[in-house]
């Protein structure tokens, strides 16, 4: 192992690796249940429910049969992206389909536009192929090398902001409000105790320099939970349900398998200029979302220089450019096993700050994913309230690089404050990214420095500015 995955050259363990890979499987374990759910909103469900209340309908996963396979779908897609990540590009990322992607494939692609979601994953599985393509290309490391180092810096503390900002929603400390949009949450809820007893033992932990303190806090957390509904914490409504098997053999994946349209997709009533609109949009969202992940978490993996820029010398192979490969790739797999764009996780960070550096944490991820099909009774019972406080605490590992920012140059100040604070409040990677993009552009073009602008940022910039007049 250490041979293969250059262990000792990354200052890293087999037993670091395997506690990062667990941290980040947990911190992303959430996307096995919810996925299924927001895709069976696009109509994959034997009753062919759209946009309706799949709760009421009674169907979960493993009951109906295209639920079913999706979250087999899920799963299989998350295995196979996150090995290749793993064994090809020798980097601790993981890949599962991505939320916001998810929600554009339902609510947007199926829902305004009105394709099917067969058709739905045609567009996903040639987004693929156009991704895999500008990667071969080396057209998506130069678009990482054209970004300002400044936006870089600030890519790293939006998405920091923006996985605190899901850490305090999950825990309940931050709550959608009419009048305010957000507000501060019931700290007496009981569900939002247990968020708070889950942050201040991962505090402790981490301050006391424990190693594992993400993981050991989200299992403590897990079963205070659990063992709360015979105790003091019966309140807390987080009981294990009944009839509860530690183990159940995975559906079938066949109604999903193999099931694109692209003639329906490029012969439906709103047109082939939709459809390209679409598949472009997929593209644009996911190499951003995946360029941006790689930036903000990819300083301490031996991805970039200390400038943030992928090095074009000194390592052979530049794990940057597998790591894209593998990306790609993974975004077509997900598509013809019956799920949306595949993407490379935020989440991962988690794991990294737990000292994950090489494939090793993406190949115990991929493990992780695999023991699911089998066990998600039991990954089932790790409620967001124990994973909260791990996003929290890597928010706060992340917001560091906004110190690199000048902010007495509002030329920099500007578009990199934009690229911060549209992340979270957006709920977008791919949003602050280009907010940054767009107003970079225009400040150089404004103070007469044009020049110093990249061409592809030009490009970029024109592409978020139709992306946001069109509303996709």
């Amino acid at each position: 192992m250490n041979d293969f995955f250059k262990l000792q050259e990354n200052n890293t363990t087999i037993k670091t690796e395997i506690i990062a890979g667990i941290t980040t499987f947990i911190t992303m374990a959430y996307i096995i249940f919810v996925n299924p759910n927001i895709l069976s909103q696009a109509g994959m469900n034997s009753k062919g429910l759209l946009f309706g209340d799949v709760a009421k309908a009674g169907l979960t996963v493993g009951t109906d049969p295209i639920i079913g396979a999706v979250f087999v779908a899920t799963v299989l897609s998350a295995i196979i992206g996150t090995l290749i990540m793993g064994l090809v590009a020798n980097v601790p990322f993981a890949q599962a389909a991505g939320m916001g992607l998810n929600a554009f494939f339902t609510f947007y692609v199926v829902g305004t536009a009105k394709y099917s979601w067969k058709a739905a994953l045609a567009a996903v599985f040639i987004c693929g192929l156009i991704n895999v393509f500008i990667t071969v290309t080396k057209i998506r490391i130069a678009i990482v090398n054209a970004i300002p180092e400044s936006l870089k810096n600030a890519i790293g503390a939006g998405i920091g902001l923006f996985i605190a900002l899901i850490g305090f929603k999950e825990a309940g400390l931050v709550v959608s409000d009419p009048a305010t949009l957000v507000a501060f949450g019931n700290v007496k809820a009981p569900t939002t105790l247990l968020a708070l007893f889950g942050l201040v033992v991962t505090v402790a932990l981490m301050v006391k320099n424990v190693k594992g303190s993400i993981l050991i806090g989200i299992i403590i957390t897990t079963i205070a939970g659990v063992v709360a509904q015979v105790g003091f914490g019966a309140k807390l409504g987080l009981f294990l349900p009944q009839n509860f098997n530690i183990f159940s053999m995975p559906p079938s994946i066949k109604p999903t398998l193999m099931q694109l349209s692209f003639s329906e997709l490029f012969t439906a009533q709103t047109g082939i200029l939709t459809a390209i609109t679409i598949i472009v949009s997929f593209s644009l969202v996911d190499t951003f979302d995946t360029i941006g992940t790689f930036i903000g978490t990819g300083a301490k993996t031996g991805m970039f220089d200390e400038k943030n820029d992928v090095p074009k010398k000194g390592m052979f192979p530049r794990k940057i450019d597998k790591a894209l490969f593998a990306d790609a790739t993974a975004t077509s797999i997900g598509a013809l096993l019956g799920t949306s764009n595949v993407t490379t996780y935020v989440e991962s960070a988690a794991g990294i700050s737990q000292g994950g550096r090489t494939g090793l944490t993406s190949v115990v991820v991929a493990i992780c994913f695999f023991l699911s099909l089998f066990l998600s009774p039991l990954v089932g019972i790790v409620p967001a309230q124990a994973t909260a406080p791990a996003l929290i605490i890597v928010g706060v590992l992340m917001i560091s690089s906004i110190m690199k920012i000048d902010f007495e140059n509002f030329e920099e100040a500007l578009p990199a404050f934009l690229t911060v604070v549209m992340m979270p409040f957006t709920y977008s990677i791919a949003n602050g990214i280009a907010s940054g993009f767009i107003f970079y552009t225009v400040v150089k073009i404004v103070r007469g420095k044009a020049k110093e602008v990249h061409p592809i940022m030009y490009i970029f910039a024109v592409l978020f500015v139709f992306k946001f007049v069109l509303q996709v």
